[in-house]
């Protein structure tokens, strides 16, 4: 199959059991109107993260990687009426962007975006010695993958989820002679989660509206 026939795919499941969105095609005009990178996910990947979120039944959600706010809306839309969102964006110019969004949204109660790097961030989170969170998703600087995950195990409790999006980088993971800094990151995170004896996962290729890519999921046992 060709990009345009995955992408058509993607349409399709989209447009059926999705349908138009007015907050969220809302979010991705903003985005592209402040000039922010086309590299949010697609809106099924978007509903998925919703759905793994709302059947873990989580309350608090940890994104790492906020950029326009888009799919800190589909996770957002995935808490109860108590529940909260912390988001995390390295640029102050995104976050902007992000709190428009997510005001937009009805979530300004709920989601939290912080700025700065996610390394200083994450410490501080731990430092605040907060309410452990109980879904994670990693889509950030992909050389930093492995402290990523460090943290995001320190802090979830048993039974969390974290999502790790664009793990297969094109086919590019299973070269074991790379020097792309991405793919090192990549493979080193998943010779952490190998070696780990407190969670169990799967990783998943996935083809459609963002080309050929994949996700980690991972589940925190103890």
């Amino acid at each position: 199959m060709s990009q345009q026939q995955w992408t058509a795919v993607d349409d399709y499941f989209s447009e059926v059991l999705i349908g138009p969105d007015e907050v969220l095609e809302g979010a991705l005009a903003a985005a592209d109107d402040a000039g922010l990178p086309q590299i949010n996910v697609a809106p099924n990947q978007g509903k998925l993260l919703q759905l793994l979120a709302a059947t873990r039944g989580a309350r608090r959600i940890l994104e790492i990687g906020t950029l326009g706010g888009y799919s800190t809306i589909w996770l957002g839309r995935a808490l109860p009426a108590d529940g909260t969102l912390v988001t995390l964006e390295i640029d102050p110019a995104h976050a902007e962007v992000a709190e428009a969004n997510l005001e937009r949204a009805g979530l300004a109660g709920r989601a939290e975006v912080r700025v700065g790097r996610a390394v200083d961030t994450l410490a501080r989170l731990a430092e605040e010695d907060t309410e452990p969170f109980d879904f994670v998703f990693v889509d950030a600087d992909k050389p930093s993958n492995p402290v990523y995950f460090e943290w995001a195990l320190r802090l979830t409790r048993p039974g969390a989820l974290i999502v790790v999006d664009n793990v297969v980088r094109g086919g590019k993971v299973a070269d074991a002679a790379s020097t792309d800094a991405a793919v090192l990151g990549v493979r080193k995170l998943h010779e952490l989660i190998a070696a780990e004896p407190r969670v169990t996962a799967t990783s998943v290729q996935t083809v459609g509206v963002k080309g050929y890519d994949g996700f980690t999921l991972i589940r925190v046992e103890s």
